[in-house]
Parts: structure tokens; C-alpha cells; sequence
């Protein structure tokens, strides 16, 4: 296979690789009260992105949205870094995917996840970082008055005061919000772009671009363009609405779209939907995708039986680990169609929810 026609794999990280919200948790870790907190920044961040389409906005950038707060109640790189090795936490069966699927095919991960997250991951799966794209945070860059702490710690704790924000189905526009949530938004935007943005801090905004969005999108592009390949030839994994982008650039030229335990979000652009609690149904796809193409694993799917796995040359040794996993019943594993999109949406957000608990599992 040449290297133009040679297919590539390229996954998320939170979600299909680990169980992880890193931000969330850091949040959690330094900030009072901050599982509430970064629960309502990121339903604001769903809100800016997916509805209000924010110019100059992408999913994702909850990430730098936290900053100033995390550095006013004292994280630094080293805080972060040795928070986040501590604190790994693998979907089951991921370290094994990942060898499998990175010695046969070129593998890549691309994630919204801070780097330090990221270098602690990547050491406890044996993944090369050089093929990570993932956010660039220098939090010790920035100093931070005593002026500016007391206030950034008087605003977390009028935000952690503030109802948490729902998202009406099929909401088009703020007009479709409650009154009271209409309220939050507007004071969200008064602090983060009017208040913390005129602070010194606030430059933190400009500076740090979280890898969300279009964002992965671009990281897709860049891994294309250093293989000197087609985007066609991408099996792209994600799970949630950062994954947009991505999901959509790869399926607009015939590439392979995976919601992975995905969101409604995710599910809503993917082509397939797996609900599953180890990661060696990724592999099996990975594989099949790889050495016979996208129509074949449409083909599986369909079938989505052991018989269907040998019918269609899976590698043996995937079919008996998948076997001595699932004896009997394989996780789900659907083709994401008009007629049970919805339906899917419901299932994948339900399912994720248990695998990766309410909390995380309900953050956009």
C-alpha cells in the first residue's frame, strides 16, 4: 500500500481513550465547589458554540475559560502534571487497541485535553506524544496580581451561585432559553468578556487555544498533510461536541466517522455509534477499516455478529479476544441512520453516562 493510500487512524482522547474529564477534575481539585462551577462554564461553552456560534468561538475552550480561576486558587504546571499522572483512569481494553491499531496503520490522537494531561497518558499507554495534537498550556507564563485573585475568587463564587443552565430541545437562539437562564447567560458573558478579559489575566483568552472545534478539524488537516495522504483514507473516533469539526470535514470526503460512547452531539454527526465499555470494539473496526475500506465495515456492522467477523477477514487474533470479552452478546454497534438517530442519541448519552459516571458523562 502506498503511503497516499495507506489509511490512518485518528481518535479523541476523553472518551474512547480514557474516562476522563482532566479539566473537570482539575476543577474539582483546586477549585472550591468547582465540580458545579465547570459543570455551568461548560454548558456556556455548549450554549457559545452550538447555538449562539460565538464568532472566534470553539467547543472546547471551557479549557481556557478555567484558567484564570485555576491559577487564582494555585495550579501550576507541576500542580497539574502531577495531579493528572496520578489520576489516568483507562477505558478498559484502550492500552491494548492502541498497540494493536499503531502497528498496523498510522495512529494519531487528537484531543482538547491540556498537554500536561496528555505526557501523562501517553507514558502510562506507551503512545508517541509527537503524534498527539492536544492543548499548550504554560500556566506559570502568567502572573497573576493580588488584586485580580481576590476578585476572580469573588466571581467563581458568584458563579458557582448561579442556576445551572439547561439547553431546550431543539433550541435555535437565546429567544428559545427561559427567561432566567437568558439572565445567566448574559452575566456569563458580562464576566467573562467584558470583566476577566479587561484583567491582566484575561490575556490568558488570547493566548491559549484549546484544541477543540475546528480546531481538531485543523489537527486532522495537519496530520494529512505531514502523511502526505488523503483525508478519504481517515478513521476518525470521537465522543462529544469538541468532536464536530473533525466528524464533519472526514465525512464530507468519504473518510470513516466513529461515535465512540459519544453524546448527542457526537452521535449526531457520526456515522457509526458504539456503545461500549472496552475499546476493543475500536480495534475491531480500526482493522477491518484498514485493510478492506469503509464499505466493508459498514457491511460488518450490519451484521455485527462473531459469524459476520470471520465472514469478513477480522484479524483472528482480534476475533478470540473480542470472543473471550463477549461470549455471547456484542456491545452495540449501529449504523447511524434518519430513522434511529434519536434514538441513539438517547442510548449513547445514557450508556456514556454509566460508563464514565453522571457527572462527566452529562458535561457537553
Amino acid at each position: 500500500m502506498t503511503k497516499t493510500s495507506q489509511r490512518i487512524f485518528i481518535s479523541d482522547c476523553e472518551g474512547p481513550i480514557s474516562k476522563n474529564d482532566n479539566a473537570f477534575e482539575l476543577a474539582i481539585h483546586f477549585i472550591p465547589q468547582g465540580d458545579g462551577f465547570f459543570a455551568l462554564v461548560s454548558r456556556y461553552d455548549d450554549i457559545l458554540a452550538d447555538i449562539v456560534k460565538k464568532p472566534g468561538y470553539k467547543a472546547g475552550d471551557t479549557l481556557k475559560l478555567i484558567l484564570p480561576f485555576l491559577k487564582a486558587y494555585g495550579a501550576t504546571n507541576q500542580g497539574i502534571m502531577e495531579y493528572s499522572s496520578r489520576n489516568v483512569l483507562l477505558v478498559p481494553g484502550a492500552k491494548h487497541m492502541l498497540q494493536y491499531v499503531k502497528a498496523v496503520m498510522p495512529s494519531f490522537i487528537v484531543s482538547t485535553s491540556y498537554e500536561q494531561y496528555m505526557h501523562a497518558l501517553c507514558s502510562l499507554i506507551e503512545f508517541p506524544y509527537e503524534n498527539v495534537y492536544c492543548t499548550q498550556l504554560d500556566l506559570d507564563n502568567y502572573k497573576l496580581e493580588e488584586k485580580e485573585r481576590k476578585r476572580l475568587k469573588q466571581l467563581r463564587k458568584e458563579l458557582s451561585d448561579l442556576p445551572m443552565l439547561e439547553i431546550p430541545e431543539n433550541a435555535k437562539s437565546l429567544r428559545d432559553f427561559p427567561t432566567e437562564h437568558q439572565e445567566t447567560l448574559k452575566r456569563l458573558d458580562e464576566i467573562f468578556w467584558e470583566e476577566i478579559s479587561e484583567m491582566e489575566i484575561g490575556k490568558i483568552f488570547g493566548e491559549v487555544n484549546p484544541v477543540g472545534g475546528y480546531e481538531k478539524a485543523e489537527a486532522v488537516r495537519s496530520i494529512i498533510a505531514r502523511r502526505g495522504n488523503r483525508l478519504s483514507n481517515v478513521m476518525y473516533v470521537g465522543d462529544s461536541i469538541t468532536d464536530v469539526s473533525a466528524f464533519q470535514l472526514v465525512r464530507r470526503v468519504e473518510g470513516l466517522t466513529i461515535s465512540f460512547n459519544g453524546n448527542e452531539y457526537a452521535v449526531r454527526e457520526a456515522e457509526i455509534a458504539v456503545l461500549s465499555e472496552n475499546a476493543a470494539v475500536t480495534a475491531i473496526l480500526a482493522d477491518t477499516f484498514n485493510r478492506f475500506g469503509k464499505n466493508r465495515v459498514f457491511k460488518l456492522v450490519k451484521e455485527w455478529n462473531h459469524q459476520a467477523f470471520k465472514r469478513y477477514g477480522v484479524d483472528l487474533s482480534l476475533r478470540e479476544h473480542v470472543l473471550e470479552l463477549y461470549p455471547e452478546k456484542l456491545p452495540q454497534v449501529e449504523i447511524v441512520t434518519l430513522d434511529n438517530k434519536k434514538r441513539l442519541m438517547k442510548e449513547s448519552s445514557a450508556f456514556r453516562r454509566t460508563v464514565r459516571g453522571e457527572a462527566v458523562g452529562k458535561l457537553g
